[in-house]
């Protein structure tokens, strides 16, 4: 045979399996693309929904998120998510918030003008709810008029006296005061000293037969000044009952596993504002695009892959939580009332992560919550910048999940100027990168698949965050769904002040110094005036017992 024919005839098949080589690789690549280019899509489509004007932010228990769950709950279905009871997605919830007053029918009117509560005025808690046309005189109580209360002369009695309770004084004057021929009572503070008084939603105290309101020191200087004047006022107060159906969405992946990966992220958000939770003044919609339209999105996406995938050593347990915004309700409650008897194995919660091109960082929290996550993580491919944080704990719904003793991954993006404000829109959501992440989660699930159930392990506080930090803290995990007057401890954290001076789960914490607060985001408030080294006194109740505590910062 001729040589050069030879040559040729062994070149040949190489030459034909090169070129078939090229196209497998460029078919493949092609295919990667499309996958990649359909999975950024369907993410856009998902978050331009969710963060769209027409479902009003979605506030937990309002119309705008009935809009969304229903949304969800369609995207289950198509992705062929099983459903957790009789073709039921849905796990409903009461969350009781106490008492509020109905802005547009809570007013007072005077000298022609209609004074805004919060702004000028407030109502107390104890208030009855009805509307009185009435003169009142500063210096002058007759019968059949509304009375104006100073607070200064009791206050001034009272300023060395621990035991005295401002409210409980407001309380009995108001019932003495309707007695004696009162048709309403306007308390104010002529004094410079703090009477520490505010709208206790928790108040369960009986109804007195009056209204009752407050009026702010700035209020009075503007408008009841004039000791010897008489007033023609109009006042209306309408409290309630506030209370929400919250509404958790599920559906499950059955592949006859024994342990079960529980994937979630929140749905909720802000609303137009009315829950005092933005960190800016707009009554209007805000979107949470970012927080967490995205963190939605992406759990939609990875519910589509693993249905799909070949990593079956798990089942999969879907859940948008609602109430997020609220204390995460929505998770502690399926913790303490969960939808379906599993074995948990490991929980990953997605929350903020589309602005990632805001700091070109991802933070995994929860790093140090297995051994597991340190071997497997950092071998997984990806050209996303990543930061670990060890911490189990912090504000969003793994937290719930990590006190349960469960190993978690928290996916971040961080905090930005947008954060909590109305300009958290989905324009401004980097979705190249939130699909980079979705694949990244993807491929961490893969790598653990053959791990069977991880090791669970404790962290230490905390030191990542969504919202502004505190200059102290007493190490306290409050629980947010406690509907009493102040706050329920839920845990301590190790080695922190609570834990330090002896606080208890079922403690509730009532009073830091000379001021009360009645709720969580009261008690935030208040814990925001001090400072490292600041002495002060902690009340607390514990079980029928009240007790003070000497604490430093």
């Amino acid at each position: 045979m001729n040589k050069w024919l030879l040559v040729l005839l062994l070149i040949f098949p190489s030459i034909l399996f090169s070129q078939s080589r090229k196209k497998r690789i460029k078919i493949a690549n092609e295919k990667a693309r499309q996958e990649r280019m359909e999975l950024i899509n369907n993410l856009k489509s998902h978050i331009e929904f969710l963060a769209n004007d027409s479902l009003e932010g979605r506030r937990t228990g309002t119309k705008g998120e009935t809009y969304a769950m229903e949304y969800l709950i369609n995207s289950y279905r198509t992705i062929d998510l099983l459903p957790i009871d009789n073709n039921n997605y849905i796990q409903e919830f009461e969350f009781n918030e106490g008492k509020n007053f109905d802005e547009a029918t809570t007013f007072l009117r005077v000298k022609n003008i209609n004074l805004k509560t919060d702004e000028y005025f407030f109502p107390m808690a104890y208030s009855s709810s009805e509307s009185i046309h009435s003169s009142a005189s500063v210096a002058l109580k007759e019968s059949g008029e509304a009375w104006f209360i100073d607070l200064k002369d009791v206050l001034e009695e009272n300023k060395f006296n621990p035991h005295f309770d401002i409210d409980e004084y407001i309380k009995k004057e108001a019932k003495k005061s309707a007695k004696n021929g009162a048709t309403a009572l306007l308390f104010f503070n002529t004094s410079s000293l703090p009477d520490n008084i505010s709208f206790n939603k928790n108040d369960k105290s009986e109804t007195v037969s009056i209204p009752v309101i407050y009026i702010k020191p700035s209020t009075q200087k503007m408008f009841f000044n004039d000791i010897a004047a008489t007033y023609n006022i109009e006042l209306s107060v309408n409290l309630r009952e506030a209370k929400r159906k919250i509404h958790n969405v599920v559906g499950f992946i059955n592949n006859h596993a024994t342990n079960t990966i529980i994937l979630g992220a929140h749905y909720d958000h802000l609303g137009f504002g009315e829950d005092h939770n933005a960190l800016d003044t707009f009554h209007a919609v805000h979107n949470g695009a970012d927080d967490n339209a995205s963190g939605c999105a992406a759990l939609l996406e990875l519910a589509q892959l693993l249905k799909r995938s070949n990593y079956k050593n798990n089942n999969y347990l879907f859940i948008h939580f609602s109430g997020e915004e609220l204390g995460l309700l929505g998770s502690k409650y399926w913790l303490e009332n969960p939808t379906i008897n599993i074995q948990k194995n490991y929980m990953i919660n997605m929350d903020m992560i589309g602005r990632y091109d805001t700091i070109h960082k991802l933070t995994i929290g929860g790093f140090g919550t297995s051994p597991i996550w340190g071997e497997i993580l950092p071998n997984i491919t990806s050209s996303l910048n990543i930061k670990y944080d060890s911490t189990g704990g912090g504000p969003s719904d793994h937290a719930s999940f990590y006190r349960k003793s469960i190993p978690v991954l928290f996916f971040f993006t961080g905090s930005h100027s947008d954060y909590h404000k109305i300009t958290d829109d989905f324009d401004k959501i980097n979705y190249e990168s939130v699909a980079d992440i979705v694949k990244y989660i993807y491929n961490a699930i893969g790598a653990a698949d053959i791990k069977g159930k991880i090791e669970f392990r404790k962290t230490a506080e905390p030191t990542m965050g969504k919202s502004t930090k505190f200059t102290v803290s007493l190490g306290i995990i409050p629980d947010y769904g406690f509907s009493g007057n102040g706050v329920r401890v839920d845990g301590v954290t190790a080695g922190k002040l609570a834990e330090k001076i002896g606080l208890q789960a079922g403690d509730i914490l009532t009073q830091l110094g000379e001021h009360k607060f009645n709720d969580v985001m009261s008690y935030m408030q208040v814990l925001a005036k001090f400072k490292k080294e600041d002495k002060t006194i902690l009340k607390i109740k514990r079980k029928d017992e009240e007790k003070e505590i000497e604490i430093t910062f």
